[in-house]
């Protein structure tokens, strides 16, 4: 009996830690910039060429959002792929009332090649 009751118990924490970590995940992934930037990669022709098309947001990113009212920050490093390949969108922004505004917006493909730069007109 006392064995089943520590692997219940152990299976109850692994289960809340699991339930926090795909929480904090799905919390960045409903984000604004998360979105916004996982939408210019899917439709720019550079990324769609190299990585192929669709392009699909991995499941573990990184990084971090903190918005506060109308103000805000966003350090996200987001894995990507398609069928031809694979690589990291990299985002970070700036939340000032209300508006996202983008300093870096770019995919680094895995393996050789330089970085493909999303930004040049406003987001």
């Amino acid at each position: 009996m006392v064995p089943l009751g520590c692997a219940g118990s152990l299976v109850s924490v692994l289960g809340f830690v699991g339930l926090a970590v795909f929480g904090v995940f799905g919390l960045m992934k409903s984000s604004i910039p998360y979105k916004e930037a996982l939408g210019r990669a899917q439709g720019d022709p550079v990324v769609r060429s190299r990585l192929g098309a669709p392009i699909q947001g991995g499941l573990f990113l990184s990084g971090q959002v903190n918005v506060s009212g109308t103000d805000g920050s966003a350090n996200l490093a987001i894995p990507i792929s398609g069928p031809k390949g694979s690589g990291t969108l990299v985002v970070q922004a700036r939340k000032a009332r209300g508006e996202w505004t983008y300093s870096t917006l770019e995919v680094q493909p895995d393996g050789p090649g330089t970085p493909i730069k999303l930004i040049g007109d406003a987001l």
